[in-house]
């Protein structure tokens, strides 16, 4: 805002405010009788602004284009030698990206093979694309549930944009690896003890799509995330074992009990064939002294047959 004083005869001061979006303004005060009147008119800064950057950069480019042409110069003055500093080589897996006078080159990162620079103005950064792992170290998190476990993982990546991943951050591996512990204690933060121990894979899947959106300005495509290992407290892990054992013995007993049932209910009904029949009694009854015989040499008593004496005891009675 813009103020404008202007005198009236001694007696006061007239003060308005002109802002940039009006063309003009128009103020009357009058004092003893007297009526001034005046119109402004904003002053235009965003064209000396634009003019002057536009001469500024004029400047640069032409400071710019020779540097290069006394770097290229030099360059041929002392050719073969000039070659040992302006010939570079990128392997297959790496990509180059050039700096000149320290902006960034246009077009793709150089690579692979064999390329040229100029040794004076040119500077190159080399980027490696291959799969990089790193093991994240063990956080100490709080379940949604309230107990403390330490969890460990290991990360998949790559750089997919080399410019991109050396422009937008000084340093993407570290700044991953430290963006991979937080999130590992947010998404794990966020569910019961139980859900880690048997949904492993999609709590790493979780975390993948977390991280991979998250790395994606920076250059960075996270392909895999496993979850090393979920280590409980002491106390923790015997309340479990000794939960998960009371568990076990309770399911043998209903298993024991189930067996009785189906074994008397199988008596029952041998018992009910055998008592139609005596003779399958004693068949029975000499099939389980057999047996008793096979296992050790021991004295079996044999009794005689109630059958038996039954029928002799009807021979001695008289006629």
């Amino acid at each position: 805002i813009r103020h404008v004083t202007k005198r009236l005869g001694g007696r006061g001061f007239l003060s308005a405010s002109v802002r940039p979006h009006n063309v003009a303004k128009m103020a009357t005060y009058g004092l003893g009788g007297g009526i001034t009147e005046y119109a402004t008119k904003p002053r235009v800064v965003g064209q000396i602004g634009d003019h002057e950057n536009m001469e500024t950069a004029a400047s640069s480019k032409l400071c710019a284009g020779m540097l290069v042409f006394f770097s290229v110069l030099l360059m041929i003055l002392f050719f073969p030698f000039s070659l040992i500093l302006a010939v570079k080589v990128i392997p297959e897996y790496q990509r180059a990206v050039i700096f000149r006078l320290g902006r960034v080159e246009e077009g793709d990162a150089k690579g692979p093979g064999i390329f040229f620079i100029i040794p004076c103005t040119d500077s190159l950064v080399a980027v490696d694309l291959r799969t990089v792992s790193f093991d994240v170290a063990p956080q100490e998190i709080l379940s949604k549930d309230s107990v403390a476990v330490h969890v460990d993982a290991v990360v998949y990546y790559r750089i997919f944009d080399p410019k991109v991943s050396v422009t937008n951050i000084k340093d993407a591996p570290r700044a991953t690896r430290l963006l991979a512990q937080t999130t590992l204690r947010n998404v794990l933060g966020a569910h019961t003890l139980a859900e880690m121990l048997s949904e492993r894979e999609s709590m790493s899947n979780l975390m993948a799509q977390a991280l991979d959106i998250a790395t994606d300005p920076w250059g960075v495509k996270v392909e895999r995330v496993e979850v090393k290992d979920v280590r409980l407290p002491a106390n923790l892990q015997r309340a479990m074992a000794a939960e998960a054992e009371s568990t076990r013995e309770a399911k043998a007993k209903v298993i024991a009990a189930q067996g009785e049932l189906n074994a008397s209910r199988a008596l029952k009904e041998a018992a009910g064939v055998i008592s139609a029949s005596p003779t399958a009694l004693q068949l029975r009854y000499l099939q389980t002294l057999s047996s008793i015989a096979a296992e050790r040499g021991s004295s079996i008593y044999f009794p005689i047959p109630i059958d038996i004496l039954s029928g002799m005891g009807g021979m001695t009675q008289p006629n």
